[in-house]
């Protein structure tokens, strides 16, 4: 019978494909569009998941305040995108979050939750810009914008509730973290 870390742990390590940061890259409109981008790249989609599997595993109120902490400062992000302003290296910071978040699971070891929600902040900064920065003149900036907050907070949940199955043994956790920082190094390098 196989197990529901199995399961997990299988899924989250093929999702672990090279990552790649998308700014300015594809057509983005409406409610529909917004919620649907952070899937079209393993780079938002595997970090959305590691910011869910962090705050499941520092448990208590860093479960809601990590996610809360990201979806905040991606929405600082989103303004700056939107505005046209500038983020230096957003692509870059968008693939570090890849691999940090990552290596913070592989790691193994507590973090505080103000550190983690800090961390994740950061790293949000650049999704939120990214997504900002797509969306194309004349589109509804505010559909658009509720529509990648609905489907980040979607996958927030989904790592939320696999690092709660998962957290019987935190080596599954520690093992999707290291998948991920592979996936993450390998985009990096080619």
């Amino acid at each position: 019978m196989v197990s529901i870390r199995f399961i997990v742990t299988t899924g989250l390590v093929i999702a672990a494909t090279p990552a790649w940061a998308h700014t300015g890259t594809g057509l983005a409109s409406g409610l529909g569009s917004g919620f649907i981008h952070p899937f079209h790249g393993p780079d938002h989609l595997l970090a959305m998941l590691m910011v869910g599997l962090l705050a499941a595993l520092l448990g208590g109120q860093a479960r809601w305040a990590i996610p809360a902490s990201f979806l905040a400062m991606m929405l600082v992000g989103g303004g700056l995108g939107l505005a046209g302003l500038a983020v230096p290296a957003a692509e870059t910071g968008i693939l570090a979050s890849i691999v940090v978040l990552g290596a913070v699971l592989a790691w193994g070891q507590s973090l505080p939750a103000g550190v983690a929600m800090m961390l994740a902040g950061f790293f949000a900064v650049f999704h939120g810009y990214a997504h900002g920065a797509e969306l194309p003149a004349g589109a509804s900036a505010v559909s658009y914008t509720l529509g990648f907050c609905l489907a980040t907070a979607a996958l927030h949940v989904t790592g939320l509730v696999a690092g709660g199955v998962a957290f019987a043994s935190p080596k599954v956790i520690r093992l999707a973290g290291a998948a991920v920082v592979v996936a993450g190094v390998a985009a990096a390098v080619s």
